[in-house]
C-alpha cells in the first residue's frame, strides 16, 4: 500500500484532500505499530512474570516441604522425649499423621494451597515451642520425684537398717535372756548309801554301795521364771559312758540335736527359793573302779556337776 501510495505521488500531485487522507492512514498505521509493540511487550512481560510466580511457587514448595520433613523428624524426637518423662503424646502424634499425610501428597500445589501449607508448618512450629517447655516442666517434675524418691528410699533403707539393727539386739536380747535364765546348782554333793542307809562320802567301795545319792540346791536366779522343770542327771564313766538302767527309770533326751541317755530324772516346780534335790540311784550291779562325772541337765543345758570315785 504504501508503494502505490509513492508511485502515485511521483506520477501526479496528489490533492490537498488525499494528502489529509494520507496523513491519517499513516498516523493509524503508526498507532497500531505502536499499540502491537505495547501488546508484545506486556505479553513478554506477563510470560517473563508468569514463569518467575511459578519458579518462585516452586521454590516456596520446596522449602516449605524441607522444613514439614525437619519437623516430622522433631515430632519423633519430641514424642520419644515427652514419652520418657511420662507425659501426654496425643497431640503429637495427631501432628505426626498429619504432617506424614502432607509429604505423601503430589508435590504440584497451587499458592493458595501453599499458603495454607505455610500457615500449617507456622502453626507445628508452635507446637515444637509449647512442647519445649512442657518438656522442661516435666524434667523439672521428675528430677523433684526423684529427689523425693531418693529421700524416700533412703529413709526406707535407714528405717529397714534399724528394723534390722533392733530385730538383732532383740535376739542378742533374747539370747541374753535364755542364758541369764538357764538354772545352775549350788553345794553339790555325792554320798554313797550302804544296805543300812548310812552315808560314806567318796571314794567309795562297791560293798559299802547300795545307793548313790545326789543332792544339791537350784541357785537363784531372779531372771529364770517360774514353771515346771525336767532335772535330769547323768552317771557317766572314765570312757565317757552313761550309764542307765530304763527299768530304774533311765531314759533319753535331746541335747545339742542328739539323743543322749540320762541316769535319773525328776519334774519339780521352780519357784526361785533355793530349793533342794535329791537324787537316788541304786545300780543293781558294781561300778567299775575309778573317777565317775555327776552331770545335772534341764531343757537341753548342762546346769553344773559333780563327781565320785569307786575304789
Amino acid at each position: 500500500m504504501l508503494f502505490i501510495i509513492y508511485t502515485m505521488s511521483e506520477n501526479q500531485p496528489a490533492p490537498a484532500n488525499k494528502n489529509t487522507k494520507f496523513s491519517i492512514i499513516i498516523a493509524l498505521l503508526s498507532i497500531i505499530v505502536i499499540v502491537e509493540s505495547i501488546k508484545i511487550y506486556l505479553d513478554s512481560q506477563k510470560k517473563e512474570e508468569l514463569q518467575q510466580t511459578i519458579t518462585t511457587t516452586k521454590d516456596e514448595l520446596s522449602s516449605t516441604l524441607t522444613r514439614l520433613d525437619s519437623i516430622r523428624t522433631e515430632l519423633d524426637q519430641k514424642i520419644v522425649e515427652i514419652q520418657k518423662l511420662g507425659g501426654d503424646v496425643t497431640e503429637l502424634k495427631k501432628a505426626k499423621s498429619e504432617v506424614e499425610a502432607q509429604l505423601k501428597r503430589s508435590a504440584t500445589r497451587s499458592a493458595k494451597e501453599i499458603a495454607q501449607l505455610k500457615d500449617k508448618v507456622e502453626g507445628y512450629t508452635v507446637l515444637l515451642k509449647t512442647k519445649d517447655e512442657e518438656i522442661e516442666k516435666l524434667k523439672s517434675v521428675n528430677k523433684e520425684l526423684f529427689s523425693e524418691n531418693k529421700n524416700l528410699k533412703t529413709k526406707q533403707n535407714k528405717l529397714s537398717d534399724s528394723i534390722t539393727s533392733l530385730t538383732k539386739n532383740k535376739d542378742e536380747l533374747a539370747s541374753k535372756v535364755a542364758i541369764a535364765s538357764q538354772l545352775r546348782i549350788e553345794n553339790p554333793k555325792v554320798t554313797g548309801l550302804n544296805s543300812k542307809g548310812k552315808e560314806r562320802d567318796s571314794p567309795f567301795k562297791n560293798k559299802q554301795l547300795s545307793k548313790l545319792k545326789v543332792e544339791f540346791n537350784l541357785a537363784e536366779n531372779k531372771v529364770a521364771p517360774i514353771e515346771g522343770k525336767k532335772i535330769m542327771i547323768r552317771i557317766v564313766d572314765e570312757n565317757k559312758q552313761v550309764i542307765f538302767d530304763i527299768a530304774k527309770g533311765s531314759g533319753s533326751f535331746t541335747l545339742n540335736g542328739k539323743e543322749e541317755f540320762y541316769t535319773v530324772i525328776q519334774e519339780i516346780l521352780f519357784d526361785n527359793t533355793k530349793q533342794k534335790l535329791i537324787f537316788y540311784y541304786e545300780k543293781g550291779s558294781e561300778y567299775a573302779s575309778g573317777n565317775y562325772t555327776i552331770e545335772v541337765y534341764t531343757d537341753g543345758y548342762k546346769m553344773g556337776t559333780a563327781q565320785f570315785a569307786i575304789k
